[in-house]
């Protein structure tokens, strides 16, 4: 059995009228749980109904994150290697239909960029690319992986999904962690978004993390892209897809991350279903509630504003210096049409990390599990 398995047991209208039933004494119960939550309770504080509860959900939020975590929050960024994608997908600047510049960074450019990148002390590099195989498949990923061992403790990767053997060989290459997200778990939908290219494949793609469990991947990160189709609904199956992985593959540690679509080249497209901060907020609270165990993840797709004023609320993760096109570390200015996505938070490394500790907080430069096994096994 797979995820897939899983999900055709749900179906997308009855759980959008479900989420829109919730009552404030459904709030509540929830709010009143010890430990994890239900995927009812779940539902309840998506809600319309949860939005009158904010506060105390992120009261609830911060103390979980603190027990389970620490005041610790791992920074990151991400090293994009090629823009080229073989993919219609109409909300993303690498759309194969773009008419932008293309490119695909060689090992010895890679390098370059993790040296300017390593001018700060991270030690966990999260590798990107565009959906286009021919031109940044196994292989090339393999080389970059073993690229990044001269400068990095961890490598992650967030590319077109793979078969469980091609994870295997990466992980056997050094790969730690992979990062892919469905962008909309309503089947019937998702072609309207995704007009060609194998992204196309709903199950293909749905089923890439139950690859990843069966090839041990240590961490896998699941998402939904916020704005494609109705956000609470999509949250409520991405909980279901965390917690069934949590269940399934449990020596595996899951993610969350919370992309909002951003402004990018090509076509235009505008949120169907936008959400405010207040919202968001309301998904990492509620996310946190669903598992104590759980990393959250949150990017500089948000404001400087939003991302210091949530870092002690259930996050886990920042990324930071971000640049979204290949080549951006080592001369962004001249790269910059080559960019997935404008981000929002431009703030520099260390401006990041001085908001960090202002919040009374550490900044951690890997992995923090690893970190603190570490830290351990020294004391």
């Amino acid at each position: 059995m797979t995820f897939y398995d899983e999900i055709s047991r749900y179906n997308w209208d009855d759980i959008t009228k479900k989420i829109y039933a919730s009552k404030p004494a459904d709030v509540e119960r929830a709010l009143a749980e010890r430990g994890n939550v239900s995927l009812d309770d779940f539902a309840a504080l998506v809600s319309p109904a949860a939005e009158n509860y904010l506060e105390a959900m992120a009261q609830k939020s911060a103390e979980i994150t603190r027990r389970r975590f620490g005041k610790v929050i791992q920074l990151y960024t991400p090293l994009y290697l090629s823009n080229y994608c073989s993919n219609r997908c109409i909300y993303c600047g690498f759309n194969c239909g773009n008419k932008i510049k293309r490119t695909v960074l060689s090992q010895e450019q890679i390098a370059i960029e993790a040296e300017a990148i390593r001018k700060h002390p991270f030690e966990h590099i999260l590798l990107v690319t565009g959906e286009a195989p021919a031109k940044a498949g196994v292989e090339y990923l393999g080389e970059s992986i073993t690229t990044m061992k001269r400068y990095f403790s961890q490598t992650s990767i967030e590319v077109q999904p793979l078969d469980t053997d091609d994870y295997r060989y990466l992980m056997d290459k050094g790969l730690h962690s992979v990062y892919v997200y469905q962008e909309t778990y309503n089947e019937k939908n998702y072609p309207l978004y995704h007009l060609a290219g194998k992204k196309r494949d709903y199950r293909y793609r749905l089923e890439t993390p139950d690859r990843l469990g069966e090839a041990g991947v240590y961490k896998i990160g699941v998402a939904n892209l916020i704005g494609l189709e109705e956000w609470r609904t999509d949250a409520f199956f991405t909980a279901l897809h965390t917690r069934y992985l949590e269940n399934k593959y449990w020596r595996t540690k899951c993610s969350i991350s919370f992309p909002r679509l951003r402004p990018f080249v090509g076509e235009g497209f505008q949120p169907n279903y936008p959400a405010n901060e207040r919202q968001l907020l309301q998904l990492i609270c509620a996310y946190r509630l669903l598992s104590e165990d759980v990393e959250i993840s949150l990017s500089t797709r948000e404001s400087p504003y939003f991302r210091d004023n949530v870092m002690t609320l259930g996050i886990t993760t920042l990324s930071a210096g971000s640049k979204t096109a290949p080549g951006g570390y080592s001369d962004y200015d001249k790269n910059k049409e080559l960019e997935q996505f404008s981000v929002n938070d431009d703030r520099s490394v260390d401006d990041v990390v001085r908001s960090v500790k202002a919040h009374g907080m550490e900044a951690v430069w890997k992995d923090w599990s690893l970190y603190m096994q570490s830290s351990q096994i020294g004391a």
